[in-house]
């Protein structure tokens, strides 16, 4: 870590899903020392008082650090917090690029890619693939449709690529922000198979110390395991299902 960097004092609140392993993968990918809490969110502890006042929203991933003014800073938003992190401790540009150069607007499109376009289609395709009290066969078609679209896109954008990285020649936060999403294909009903390129970065990503350190945070990530075993997959469906339509009917009771 460069001398003239501020010391991190990083509080990360995460639970083990596409979205909050992006974070912990980060700052491993960085190096940086972090104090990782896991949140369980089936016992809504989102929405307590003192985790609203980091994220209003009610959602994880969540960070607090101690910003450039001596002050404490809450930061939500998975992107949001991705960018803070090579903003503030990627002095060099590990997993980034420098602030105005082509290669730092391209890995933006990507990041906004994924968090505007694949997390919320493929959250889509889980709710009613896995979650939803009923069959709808049109809202699976339509959402397992297009996470395939957006797939493809990745595949034939990676087909293309020297590096085999969404863009120039490393892995960025683009990739992170991506690997959650693509290695948890299954529970969304697609078959990663469909899509070689991208199953080969996924692969490939696996590979990288800091990916596989930081995914088991704050617990371990058994996605791949448990999709080979049915009947597991099965209870954990259910098991997701049941809190979902609970809290879902208690939001619409306020």
């Amino acid at each position: 870590m460069s001398s003239t960097m501020k010391t991190p004092d990083i509080n990360l609140y995460t639970t083990q899903t596409p979205n909050g392993i992006k974070i912990s993968i980060v700052l491993e990918e960085l190096g940086l020392p972090y104090k990782a809490h896991a949140i369980d969110i089936t016992k809504n502890t989102q929405k307590e008082p003192w985790f609203l006042e980091i994220n209003p929203n009610g959602r994880i991933p969540a960070l607090t650090d101690t910003f450039t003014d001596g002050k404490t800073i809450r930061l939500f938003e998975s992107g949001s917090i991705m960018q803070y992190l090579v903003g503030q401790y990627d002095q060099d540009h590990k997993i980034s690029y420098p602030a105005g150069s082509r290669e730092y607007y391209e890995q933006n499109s990507w990041l906004f890619y994924l968090n505007a376009g694949v997390g919320p289609m493929q959250g889509q395709a889980n709710h009613f693939y896995r979650y939803a009290p009923e069959k709808i066969p049109y809202g699976i078609s339509r959402y397992q449709n297009e996470t395939r679209r957006l797939y493809g896109v990745l595949d034939k954008h990676l087909a293309t690529s020297k590096s085999s990285y969404l863009v120039g020649e490393k892995c960025t936060i683009a990739d992170i922000a991506h690997w959650g999403w693509i290695a948890a294909a299954g529970w969304a009903g697609v078959e990663i198979d469909e899509f070689p390129h991208l199953k080969a970065w996924e692969e490939k990503m696996l590979k990288r110390p800091g990916v596989e350190k930081g995914r088991h945070v704050p617990t371990p990530h058994r996605m791949k395991e448990m999709l080979a075993d049915k009947e597991a997959t099965e209870k954990q469906a259910k098991a997701a299902a049941e809190w979902i339509q609970r809290e879902q009917a208690k939001d619409a009771k306020k």
